[in-house]
């Protein structure tokens, strides 16, 4: 028996790069000081008439670092990854869209320009690392996956080949509505 321990897995620079952008967009949210009510309306997406964007780093950043989803994936009515009381549980890895959207009437005007202002960056950051853009809702990202077990819930990894690369192209501009349509 050994006693060397398994190396840390050595992080992706797309990943540090992400972690540092979110970290950029956080505190411009804070700045703005919008109140969030715990209300899991973000999460209820049908109920409340909007839909989840992300791109596909996002994506993969999300199931890679958040624990798997405690609800069923449905068929884009509900957030896989929001608790019975309305909270994420993928809170530290959430995308970009799930950061800039509060349901604080008085904040409502602000996300728009912060969601393209950091689009913008986000899309250049997929450029820099050759990364295909790929911009769609949660659910078709989930759906695309390729299933790893007879177990529908589960998260399989990310399938190559033309689904990978379904989704909105294009450049970052006019996308904001579409994180929370």
């Amino acid at each position: 028996m050994s006693d060397e321990q398994e190396p840390e897995p050595i992080a992706d620079p797309i990943d540090i790069e992400l972690e540092a952008l979110y970290a950029q967009l956080d505190a411009a949210v804070a700045e703005r000081a919008p109140v969030c009510q715990i209300s899991g309306r973000c999460c209820r997406f049908r109920e409340y008439g909007h839909t989840l964007f992300l791109s596909s780093i996002e994506f993969a950043y999300l199931v890679a670092n958040a624990p798997p989803p405690i609800r069923p994936i449905d068929d884009g009515a509900t957030c896989p990854w929001q608790d019975r009381v309305g909270r994420c549980t993928a809170r530290t890895a959430r995308p970009l869209g799930c950061r800039v959207y509060f349901c604080d009437p008085a904040y409502e005007g602000e996300a728009p320009e912060l969601t393209e202002q950091f689009l913008g960056l986000l899309k250049r950051l997929a450029e820099r690392h050759d990364r295909t853009w790929q911009y769609a809702p949660l659910h078709r990202h989930l759906r695309d996956r390729e299933p790893s077990s007879a177990d529908a819930d589960s998260i399989a990894p990310i399938g190559e080949g033309p689904a990978a690369n379904a989704g909105r192209q294009g450049p970052a501009s006019g996308l904001a509505a579409g994180f929370f349509s």
